[in-house]
């Protein structure tokens, strides 16, 4: 237990709103029975699920609902998207049942996981696709409103992502159209209805 670095894991955990994998206590000299061991009631982590633990006496955060579903998914290179990319960014009034995250096609086989919708990306993200927010790999907020929009999402809620988004400064009206360039018909001309409404 000696060569554990327990302030190095609350380090990890700290930019995770407190959460933790089991590699990353592994990756801090940690081995199974050590993480057991401080797992026990009144120890000082708790343990999640599976492979996925917390600081029992770290702050709560609004967020940590998806980093909890994301984090056990970051090696699969799974990034916060959809309707909870929108709900990170504030962009709208959708409060999703699921965390939505997407991985790459050939990590689409991962196991199921409660309250997590794995969505599969045809084509791999590329940087200026994602950001990261809250510690997170998440969407850019207009691939967010794009793929809300073609995932079915209210298109009053993704009108409203829209705005607050150009309002906001987080995308233009150029980001936007872009992104939906590759689209269906209806989303594209769903995109350049709703920026040519927006006031310039």
């Amino acid at each position: 237990m000696s060569d554990v670095d327990h302030d190095q894991l609350y380090r990890v955990a700290e930019s995770q709103a407190g959460y933790f994998t089991s590699g990353q206590a592994r990756d801090v000299g940690m081995d199974l029975s050590t993480l057991s061991h401080h797992a026990r009631p009144g120890g000082q982590y708790e343990r999640v699920r599976r492979g996925l633990y917390r600081f029992r006496r770290f702050p709560s955060s609004p967020v940590e609902h998806l980093v909890a579903a994301w984090l056990p998914l970051r090696s699969a290179q799974a990034v916060v998207s959809h309707a909870s990319a929108l709900e990170l960014y504030e962009l709208s009034d959708l409060i999703p049942d699921v965390v939505h995250v997407s991985v790459p096609r050939a990590n689409r086989g991962q196991r199921p996981r409660p309250g997590v919708r794995v969505h599969t990306q045809g084509e791999p993200l590329s940087p200026r696709d994602v950001r990261t927010v809250a510690g997170m790999a998440v969407t850019s907020p207009e691939r967010a409103i794009v793929d809300s929009l073609n995932d079915g999402e209210q298109p009053e809620q993704v009108e409203l992502a829209v705005r607050q988004a150009l309002a906001r400064g987080l995308t233009t009206r150029r980001r936007l159209r872009q992104v939906a360039a590759g689209r269906s018909k209806r989303v594209r001309e769903f995109v350049d209805a709703t920026t040519g409404r927006v006031d310039a």
